[in-house]
């Protein structure tokens, strides 16, 4: 079984099971379309000098791409792939034959810059549990942070730990833009249906940049 998490805004999209007995990679979930991804969020000014990182939600970074995923709690260390749409305006999946990797929505906020980061990473596959395999064990208060190319570090505390119905799932709540530099981390959940090929839900962490 496979499940990656889906990177769009305004769109419930993840994808779906590997059926081990099958072997064939099922994309499930409920498409995004082009019109539904978010426009780039505005650049963001860079922080006046100060002598430590940035301590309050209001605070941003300039953009930057992401490098490395960290969250001490779980034990995830992992690297970062940009993704992209595909010709039918979904969001393109992290690739299954790597467990510990994670996507990021290259075209919207980068982790630590204003507006809304989505970062998406599989929970299993046929042969192990993948990067967000324990995802659900975060709580709210936990810290992780991103390491990014321009050699600052993010760090986010959880707001919350939720997990929808696909087909309730709160597109403008997940995906929508903010006035504060936040990230959702997102992944499938629920128990794998063999039938669907597919999980029946979606997890999400909400956070925001202290």
């Amino acid at each position: 079984m496979v499940c990656a998490a889906v990177l769009v805004v305004l769109a419930a999209t993840l994808y779906g099971g590997e059926d081990s007995s099958s072997g064939t990679v099922q994309r499930s979930l409920h498409p995004p379309t082009a019109q539904q991804v978010p426009p780039a969020a505005p650049q963001a000014v860079t922080p006046p000098p100060q002598t430590e990182p940035p301590a309050t939600a209001e605070k941003q970074l300039p953009p930057s791409q992401p490098t490395l995923l960290h969250i001490p709690k779980i034990l995830v260390k992992a690297p970062f792939i940009p993704l992209a749409l595909d010709a039918k305006g979904q969001l393109e999946a992290p690739p299954a034959d790597n467990v510990n990797l994670v996507g990021w929505y290259a075209k919207g906020a980068s982790p630590g810059e204003l507006g809304t980061s989505i970062i998406a990473g599989h929970v299993d596959t046929t042969t192990s549990a993948a990067v967000f395999a324990r995802l659900r064990e975060l709580r709210k208060g936990d810290v992780f942070h991103v390491a990014r190319a321009d050699g600052l570090r993010a760090s986010f505390v959880v707001d919350s730990v939720e997990t929808f119905k696909k087909d309730k799932f709160p597109n403008d709540r997940v995906y929508a833009d903010t006035n504060r530099a936040e990230v959702r981390l997102i992944t499938c959940a629920g128990v794998y249906d063999r039938s669907a090929k597919d999980y029946p839900e979606n997890l999400v962490v909400f956070a925001h940049l202290v």
